[in-house]
């Protein structure tokens, strides 16, 4: 094996380690607002554009209210 060289065999042998956990300080748990969810139990994309239209909506009629 040369250095740079990463034969079939490494990559595959790579791909089964399990990959180390990366000391990233927005994963950690007590950071304002993270919620931790299990696989599978995300929010649906549907709830986020539903917020933003209600959102949206509720601005536009406050805004109605303001003289011109």
């Amino acid at each position: 094996m040369t250095v740079g060289h990463v034969t079939a065999r490494e990559t595959a042998r790579s791909a089964k380690a399990p990959q180390q956990a990366v000391n990233d300080p927005a994963r950690r748990p007590d950071v304002l607002l993270r919620v931790r969810r299990a696989p599978g139990q995300e929010p649906s994309a549907w709830w986020f554009i539903g917020a933003f239209v209600a959102f949206s909506g509720a601005v536009t009629a406050l805004l109605s209210f303001v003289p011109g």
